[in-house]
């Protein structure tokens, strides 16, 4: 029984300590909401992995600049009620424990966009759940310090959409040759499509898939109302044409 008290205290107080230390060595999101990141952790760690220099992102594109079908393709596709919670879907958490329970793995679900912003700009890929607290106390702090917007156009700036392209204005010029405020509902989609594993789910390894994901965005866009049935009828009709530097293969 003195062992079993023994390790349970010792458990309290490494948690108490890693939540400590987790409050200490929070990041100053505060300067983020004047001042737009250069790089982020996310960067820095793909860099890492293919052995290159971190390139600094180039160009930022204001949230209004952004086309409204891009936005509301990613928050179709990855956060629904992002401008309704306040930094964590509980019932996309209670959803995924369920399918964690019943899978018998620890799965990626339920981040919303500022769950992920938090993790691109600061911490990592890893599943680790310490990590993930650290993920849940930035992203309360995100909330806290920006507004909705703020966290949207950051997010939008700089979460990896393939090899090396980071942002809407690098991946839009990228795939499709033009600015993300000239996306039509189509491309949005595919980019959305894309956001869950950016560099697997590419037009040149991926196609079959982001065809079937773009059309399951654009039904759920008219269904939400964030698309015209006639602007939806025209995306549908369309087959999305790509830059020829990255046609699919």
């Amino acid at each position: 029984m003195k062992k079993l008290l023994a390790l349970i205290a010792l458990g309290v107080f490494a948690a108490i300590f890693y939540i400590v230390w987790v409050v200490l060595t929070l990041p100053d999101t505060r300067s983020l909401i004047r001042t737009n990141p250069k790089t982020t952790a996310l960067m820095e760690q793909r860099a890492g992995e293919d052995k290159t220099g971190v390139q600094p992102l180039k160009v930022w594109t204001p949230y209004n600049s952004v086309s409204i079908y891009l936005r509301n393709a990613v928050l179709t596709s990855e956060d629904s009620a992002f401008f309704q919670h306040q930094g964590f879907d509980w019932t996309q958490i209670k959803e995924s424990l369920r399918r964690d329970w019943k899978d018998k793995r620890f799965s990626r679900g339920a981040s919303t966009i500022t769950q992920q912003l938090a993790k691109n700009l600061y911490l990592s890929t890893s599943r680790n759940p310490l990590r993930k607290i650290q993920e849940f106390v930035i992203a309360q702090q995100l909330e806290q310090q920006l507004t909705k917007q703020r966290i949207f156009e950051i997010y939008l700036n700089v979460i990896e959409w393939g090899d090396g392209i980071y942002g809407a204005n690098a991946a839009s010029n990228r795939y499709f040759g033009k600015s993300p405020g000239d996306l039509l509902p189509e491309e949005a989609a595919v980019l959305a499509a894309m956001i869950p594993n950016p560099r697997r789910f590419t037009p040149a390894r991926n196609h079959a898939y982001l065809e079937k994901r773009k059309n399951e965005i654009l039904d759920h866009m008219v269904q939400w109302n964030y698309l015209s049935r006639s602007d939806y009828e025209s995306a549908k009709a369309r087959p999305v044409t790509y830059r020829q530097a990255s046609s699919v293969r």
